[in-house]
């Protein structure tokens, strides 16, 4: 069957249509959230699940978003027609997530071990409990994945299928932009802790900037884009999606920060696969269950070397894989590519540990 032809009359149709959306403020792109419940609500998170689609049948393990700190969970649900979230439970997959909401001045104590040993791992056991499930796949974005990472070795009583980390760096010598940082630290570095002490973490703004700074082209070149990309409205949906993420940033607290200060300008401890957290080492090699590495090719705050180290790291681990990937930090999550390369890859990965005979087998 031939396709349809799309005319330059046609575009410059589309084109029209679509800016004088933009001229009346109308929403391009449809930004509510996938439905969902809580499933329980405390003072460090919110857990919750998201409604099974009528008319498909539940299978597989559950899987369990982790996200990182400042960026928001609905990185996980950007948009209808470009959700992560969507697309697994049109899987049929049970789909949970662990929201840290907002960060404020009563979080400058905790640490990464706040998250490595108290939010993630009862998130865990309270997926498990209320699904019905033996095991849960425990997938994290960016920093998400280290604490996805870090919670694995340091609770092998956990019952985790598996364990994913999206544009997660763990060598971060690998990283251009700290590269270029690391000059600056040595002159302005002694002013870094008092300042950040003094306000209790990270301010939202300055998270957003640095996010900005990480996709410069990008943030330089949109309005060239949205002229070039007019008739594309989809494309123009994404913007706006990504425009919503960018404004919903949140601090960083404070010791989490300082934390992850020393080991990117400092220690680059992540690579060795061995951090202290909480008086213990947490070594990345005692990871018994199959990880899954998503790595961007076009990331450059979690460049492909940076990212694909962790399976250097994971030795224990029964299998290993890495995905490559087309997009930024943001995109290779949830962009418009994501829909045929990221998610595919890790809906194939966990239905082949979505029962404990294959999990069994594996370990």
């Amino acid at each position: 069957m031939a396709l349809p032809t799309i005319t330059i009359p046609d575009r410059l149709g589309a084109a029209r249509t679509n800016l004088t959306d933009k001229l009346r403020r109308k929403p391009i792109a449809d930004l509510r959230g996938m439905p969902r419940d809580i499933v329980e609500h405390r003072a460090s998170f919110t857990l919750y699940r998201y409604s099974a689609v009528r008319g498909i049948e539940p299978r597989g393990r559950p899987v369990l978003l982790v996200p990182p700190l400042a960026a928001p969970a609905l990185a996980f649900d950007l948009r209808r027609g470009c959700s992560l979230v969507e697309y697994f439970v049109h899987q049929g997959r049970p789909v949970y997530l662990a929201d840290y909401g907002p960060v404020n001045f009563a979080h400058r104590g905790l640490g990464i071990e706040h998250w490595v040993d108290t939010v993630v791992p009862a998130a865990v056991d309270i997926v498990a409990a209320h699904s019905g499930a033996d095991a849960v796949h425990l997938a994290g974005w960016s920093l998400g994945g280290i604490f996805t990472m870090f919670t694995a070795a340091a609770h092998p009583e956990l019952p985790l299928a598996s364990a994913t980390a999206v544009a997660s760096p763990f060598d971060l010598r690998r990283v251009p932009l700290l590269a270029v940082a690391r000059p600056i630290d040595r002159v302005a570095g002694p002013l870094v802790g008092p300042a950040y002490r003094a306000m209790g973490g990270v301010p939202a703004p300055l998270t957003r900037l640095g996010f900005q700074i990480s996709s410069l082209d990008k943030y330089l070149t949109k309005p060239l884009a949205m002229v070039v990309h007019a008739d594309d409205r989809d494309f123009l949906a994404q913007l706006e999606g990504v425009d919503r993420f960018m404004a919903s940033m949140y601090a960083y607290p404070g010791r989490t920060f300082g934390q992850l200060y020393h080991v990117v300008m400092r220690t680059n401890e992540f690579a060795t696969g061995t951090m202290e957290l909480a008086g213990r080492p947490v070594e990345l090699a005692k990871i018994d269950v199959p990880v899954l590495v998503v790595a961007g090719t076009g990331d450059t705050l979690a460049p492909e070397a940076a990212v694909h180290h962790l399976l250097d790291l994971v030795t224990g681990s029964p299998d290993g894989r890495l995905v490559r990937a087309p997009g930024g930090h943001l995109g290779v999550l949830t962009g418009r590519a994501a829909r045929r390369t990221t998610w595919p890859a890790m809906e194939v990965f966990f239905r082949q540990y979505d029962d404990s005979t294959s999990t069994a087998d594996a370990r």
